[in-house]
């Protein structure tokens, strides 16, 4: 589950994972990887990828084999759960083919946000969950996976 929700999130999700599921057609989810970050307190109050990245003391991965992963659509699972009244929310995990090795990076946090066009600018970008991800890359294999439960639980 997320370590914490991104104000511009919050009360968003449903609506954010729907939309790249399939319902808005061009919108995607996207796995963005820090090698440094602020405090959750003031990560969870950019507005955008583009702020949240351009923030003192926050700085996106820069390893060898490093590009932020589009979530594909149809691998988004929505499960309503009336017995426990909640929402539960999951991608599949993501993996970074021969991470690092040339450059490597000690990694701080996995960002989830929804990209409502599709055109990978961080400018529109919205920052939906953020996670603690603290491996250091090495050239090997590096797999993202959110958390056994899934990305995100409302309620």
């Amino acid at each position: 589950m997320a370590d914490i929700i991104a104000n511009q999130g919050l009360g968003r999700i449903r609506e954010f994972a729907d939309d790249a599921g399939g319902d808005v057609a061009a919108s995607q989810l996207r796995m963005f990887a820090l090698q440094a970050s602020e405090a959750d307190t003031a990560l969870r109050d950019h507005d955008n990828m583009s702020v949240l990245i351009g923030a003192a003391g926050n700085t996106e991965a820069t390893f060898t084999n490093y590009a932020n992963k589009v979530i594909q659509d149809g691998d988004i699972t929505v499960t309503v759960d009336d017995t426990n009244d909640r929402v539960d929310i999951d991608v599949p995990d993501q993996t970074w083919t021969s991470a690092g090795n040339g450059t490597n990076n000690t990694l701080t946090d996995l960002v989830v946000g929804w990209d409502p066009d599709g055109t990978d600018t961080d400018t529109g970008t919205i920052p939906m969950s953020i996670h603690d991800f603290t491996p250091t890359t090495d050239g090997s294999d590096l797999t993202a996976q959110i958390a056994t439960a899934g990305l995100v639980r409302a309620q």
